[in-house]
């Protein structure tokens, strides 16, 4: 009896180790949507590093006290996972291109973005995330400053990719792989 508890125990343990892991180190994200296109596809898996803007504490919806364990800035330029602003589970993850950081002036007329004029970001910690592609991709446009409690973390790199639109056996894009920019 003793040998099938301690084998329990371990396998419990394992068990909250990888949870933890995944938590707390990188984690990833399902792409769904054309919107993404050419940086990514339908049916890639993207790797999102949690540790690189440092360790998120509390939650985005308030009832703890937000803050960053190591806090390293996002760049310019740097493709990031955020949850959406619009969903009040939080569970919708977005990519999206960082393109203003705070203090920039951001002014855009349609489709375009001009640096500078209009809205300033400078009183907060807030970023304008721009689509990687042209397919009505959701991003700053339509969900305005995105508050650095919502970002995840960087993408690293597309892990495998598979056509969602192919049986599980078919469609493998082994070409997919590669590192983020």
């Amino acid at each position: 009896m003793k040998g099938v508890f301690r084998f329990l125990a371990a396998l419990a343990l394992a068990f909250l180790l990888m949870l933890a892991f995944r938590a707390l180190t990188f984690t990833i994200f399902t792409v769904d949507g054309e919107g993404l296109k050419p940086e990514f596809e339908a049916g890639d898996r993207v790797m999102v590093n949690r540790w690189s803007y440092g360790l998120r504490t509390g939650d985005a919806a308030g009832l703890f006290a937000y803050g960053r364990i190591l806090r390293r800035p996002i760049e310019r330029g740097d493709i990031v996972a955020y949850e959406d602003p619009t969903d009040d589970t939080r569970s919708r993850v977005l990519l999206g291109r960082c393109h203003a950081l705070p203090g920039d002036t951001v002014a855009y007329r349609g489709q375009s973005q001009q640096l500078p004029s209009v809205k300033n970001c400078a009183d907060a910690d807030y970023y304008w995330m721009s689509a990687l592609g042209k397919n009505n991709a959701t991003d700053s446009r339509q969900l305005g400053f995105i508050s650095e409690r919502l970002v995840i973390g960087r993408v690293v790199l597309v892990v495998y990719s598979h056509d969602p639109q192919s049986p599980f056996w078919q469609g493998w894009r082994g070409s997919r792989f590669c590192l983020s920019k």
